[in-house]
């Protein structure tokens, strides 16, 4: 999908994302533990970037825990933008965020965050240059040893693994009350419009923008994480290879 393909889709979905994958939160209140934990190294004070932010789950998570904390959210969609600062107000932190409704190549912060989270986003971008360039422009706006948390769907798709992992995962989000025919939609959306790559090559990906190579901490079921530090020498592949964001 193109950049106003997601946004309309986002857009759409915004107002009942929360409720729609409410019984799947199992899956996120791991992720967001050991998250926490990682980034505990960060300073008391710490300046977050959290892009695609969505409806703000890992902030409103992340605000909670660490409250000296400040936060940039970068969300294209204007409709997640609208739902996580309502969150953010009706939860005391809103004066700790800035919500950026727009993509990276936008946002004029260079070097100046402690650390950084994107959860589920670089999976939209298909063409492997336009991902790396992503993740250096995460890079470029970390400070050096700055710490990136990151998680996609992540599976060696030509493997027989795939193809039952994936029915696993299906009936997994049946069972949520997911509609067959969305089901339906989701199993053509993963063949054509999402970038699902092994783990092996999606360390290469990140490492390759400019970070310490990803080690693994989190899986469940297709999803990955993973987290690195920004190196801090020599040049970043940001400044050879396209600003692509989500």
């Amino acid at each position: 999908m193109d950049r106003r393909q997601l946004e309309s889709t986002f857009d759409d979905l915004a107002e009942t994302y929360d409720q729609q994958w409410a019984k799947l939160g199992a899956f996120r209140d791991g992720m967001h533990l050991l998250m926490a934990a990682i980034l505990s190294a960060l300073p008391r004070d710490a300046r977050m970037l959290c892009v695609g932010a969505g409806t703000g789950a890992e902030i409103h998570f992340l605000a909670d825990r660490f409250p000296e904390w400040s936060f940039v959210a970068v969300e294209p969609s204007a409709g997640m933008v609208d739902v996580a600062t309502k969150r953010a107000v009706n939860h005391g932190y809103a004066s700790r965020c800035t919500f950026h409704t727009g993509y990276l190549d936008s946002l004029d912060e260079v070097g100046r965050f402690d650390g950084a989270c994107s959860l589920l986003v670089s999976q939209f971008l298909l063409d492997e240059r336009e991902r790396i360039g992503f993740f250096a422009e995460i890079a470029a706006r970390l400070k050096p040893g700055g710490l990136l948390v990151t998680a996609d769907l992540v599976s060696d798709v030509s493997s027989e693994a795939y193809g039952s992992l994936l029915e696993v995962w299906l009936r997994t989000m049946a069972a949520s009350d997911v509609p067959a025919d969305r089901l339906s939609r989701m199993r053509e959306a993963y063949a054509r419009d999402v970038a699902i790559v092994s783990a092996e090559r999606m360390q290469a990906i990140v490492a390759s923008a400019g970070f310490s190579p990803p080690v693994p901490f989190y899986q469940a079921g297709l999803i990955h994480a993973f987290y690195c530090r920004r190196l801090s020498d020599g040049p970043l592949p940001g400044d050879r290879t396209p600003r692509v964001s989500r």
